[in-house]
């Protein structure tokens, strides 16, 4: 038999899955560098909930022709592989990792949520959110990694606690709406 395959098949809202990986990875992160938790379950989530679950989103936001998610959730999956990374390497001495090597490593994505803000502003206001406050969490985090200024970490944290609500806030709207549950998000910041 065989199966007659639709000249415009319908998918499901990756955004879903990619904004639930990166509003629970960058939660626990945030545990972590407020102290409440070790980095070995943030490890975990990074390569599995943050790193993996975002890059098939991303591969699927590809799929529906979302050029923003596409790149959106591939880089911000590649980022956690590469905090996992880096907690592995610090872990077990690997290259010597300090501080600041991690705060280049984040002002190289500090440069790219800069630039995906732009297209996050014409979405809907709380995608904007998550990335303005994304923006402000790694630029604190650049600043306390490079100058050795801890306590910007720790403002970075509650600042970067604010977008993982903002992401969630945005998946809930997202998995809700075709459900007839209607949360606001907003207009676009700019046309």
């Amino acid at each position: 038999m065989t199966e007659k395959i639709a000249a415009n098949p319908v998918f499901s809202n990756p955004a879903a899955v990619g904004l639930a990986g990166f509003g629970g990875t960058t939660l626990l992160l945030q545990f972590y560098n407020l102290g409440l938790c070790g980095a070995g379950v943030v490890l975990w989530m990074a390569l599995f909930f943050g790193g993996l679950a975002q890059l098939i989103a991303g591969f699927q936001e590809f799929r529906t022709d979302n050029n923003f998610g596409f790149a959106a959730f591939t880089t911000y999956g590649a980022f956690w592989l590469v905090i996992g990374g880096i907690l592995m390497g610090k872990h077990y001495n690997i290259l010597n990792i300090t501080d600041s090597d991690i705060g280049w490593t984040l002002v190289v994505f500090t440069i790219l949520t800069f630039i995906y803000l732009f297209g996050a502003m014409r979405q809907n206001s709380a995608v904007a959110l998550i990335f303005l406050t994304l923006l402000v969490g790694y630029i604190l985090l650049d600043i306390g990694h490079l100058s050795g200024l801890a306590v910007l970490i720790k403002v970075a944290a509650v600042d970067l606690i604010i977008c993982s609500a903002a992401a969630w806030y945005t998946m809930a709207h997202i998995v809700l709406t075709p459900l007839n549950v209607k949360l606001p998000v907003g207009k676009p910041w700019v046309k």
